[in-house]
């Protein structure tokens, strides 16, 4: 079990609905149809924009997001792209549903289905963790394409593509970490993502916990669609690991015995792994951002969990 002091559920520095313009507050109360008389910021997540859960005076709930185009344009961008993909989700994707999107070019608000739902437990707990992985494989099944499959995936850019730029981060931790032991057999390995990584399925490529809704009944929504890519079925049952690993599961166990890894080749699970661990790694090291001050470390702890399973994985010292 790695220890760490993140504040898990509390990472996010957030616009607050009071301090969108009065106007674009009344339009997205006009398309609510009711006056907010309450909203709750969301503190998960590392992201500024503004993420609630407006109450009205109906006693209707929604979930709104917005971003400013001039003042937070990459999270805009981000938002946009999250529009777009749940718009063209299938029915049966493990999501919550988009209602409407406002985008006037100064503003992106999207209004997205309220859950009743909690975040997964930290410390990860294994009944999360199956719900969770049972969610993924259902959105793998339904998200593959086939002579007649999702639309979704139409245009969507493959994971090779969205990914090129990773293994290049092992180059720039030979400066940043020149004692790390195992690091250019890990680049090696990275180097190799194309070979295990390709596929026809629409991944969301960034499951976390704060990605994350358990509902009542113990089924799972995945939230969040802003980076998905065309690729293998498995990534983002491996990329959940992280968390449950860090948290003290036997995550290889899972490995073992779920179905989402049949078949799943050793080398493909570490050839990813080393992968990502160069991303965080080289990442926590860079400024700290001050609408998220809690990037830095939460990127440090999963590099160090990844780095630590590679390791063990390899028989690495």
């Amino acid at each position: 079990m790695h220890p760490t002091t993140i504040p898990h559920g509390r990472t996010a520095r957030r616009v607050e609905w009071s301090f969108l313009p009065p106007a674009l507050r009344a339009r997205v109360e006009r398309r609510l149809g009711s006056p907010v008389v309450e909203a709750r910021s969301q503190r998960a997540g590392f992201t500024p924009g503004m993420a609630s859960v407006l109450v009205c005076a109906d006693g209707s709930r929604h979930f709104v997001k917005a971003a400013s185009v001039k003042a937070q344009r990459p999270f805009a961008e981000a938002y946009r792209a999250e529009a777009r993909t749940l718009a063209a989700l299938p029915a049966a994707t493990p999501a919550p549903r988009l209602r409407w999107v406002h985008d006037d070019g100064d503003w992106v608000v999207l209004a997205i289905e309220h859950v009743e739902a909690r975040a997964p437990r930290r410390p990860w707990t294994p009944a999360d963790l199956d719900a969770a992985l049972a969610a993924l494989a259902r959105a793998a099944e339904t998200l593959t394409a086939a002579p007649d499959g999702p639309a979704v995936v139409a245009g969507a850019a493959d994971f090779a593509t969205e990914f090129a730029g990773f293994p290049a981060y092992w180059d720039s931790l030979r400066r940043s970490l020149p004692d790390l032991r195992h690091r250019e057999e890990a680049a090696l390995l990275a180097g190799r993502f194309r070979e295990v990584t390709a596929g026809s399925t629409l991944v969301h490529t960034d499951v976390r916990d704060d990605n994350l809704l358990v509902r009542p009944d113990g089924s799972v929504l995945v939230c969040d669609w802003n980076w998905p890519a065309l690729g293998a079925p498995w990534i983002d049952s491996l990329l959940l690991l992280i968390g449950p690993r860090g948290d003290g599961l036997d995550v290889e166990a899972v490995l073992a015995t779920h179905p989402t890894f049949a078949g799943v080749a050793p080398e493909a699970v570490d050839i990813v792994l080393a992968l990502v661990t160069g991303y965080f790694l080289k990442s926590s090291g860079d400024p700290v951002p001050p609408t998220s001050p809690h990037l830095r470390e939460a990127q440090w702890w999963q590099g160090d969990v990844c780095w630590h399973w590679l390791s063990e994985r390899r028989g690495w010292e």
